[in-house]
């Protein structure tokens, strides 16, 4: 019986995982800009992979697989922040067009686009 509700569990984990993904997926494809299209990369694509591993470790029954699955969960949640940041700075420094939605730039007076660097400091030490 427990191996079932185990099983029901793992299967469920795994669903919700792969429908969050092919909304990631399809924001992907339907956003307008890098900048978007990056956000529905990150957020959707960490919490469905995250459910798919937990669904996997469960579905294996065994405690080591459950603990390989939160400690892959846990280096997508420490990774994915950074390699996006990273992204994201790339794509804006090198001057990737952003959708007409967007309300307003704040990092028009940080970033200068041209030499790839913070703007200097204005007086009194602030940006």
């Amino acid at each position: 019986m427990m191996a079932l509700l185990l099983d029901a569990f793992a299967a469920a984990l795994i669903l919700v995982g792969g429908v969050i993904m092919s909304i990631a997926a399809l924001g992907i494809l339907r956003l307008p800009d890098v900048f978007m299209r990056m956000h529905a990369a990150t957020k959707a694509g960490v919490v469905g992979s995250g459910l798919i591993l937990l669904g996997a470790g469960f579905a294996l029954e065994s405690v080591p697989s459950v603990l390989t699955a939160m400690a892959g969960v846990l280096l997508l949640l420490a990774t994915t922040p950074i390699a996006s940041h990273a992204l994201g700075r790339s794509a804006y420094l090198s001057g990737m067009p952003m959708s007409d939605a967007l309300v307003s730039d704040a990092l028009v007076g940080v970033y200068d686009r041209k030499s790839f660097d913070l703007a200097p400091p204005a007086v009194g030490g602030k940006r």
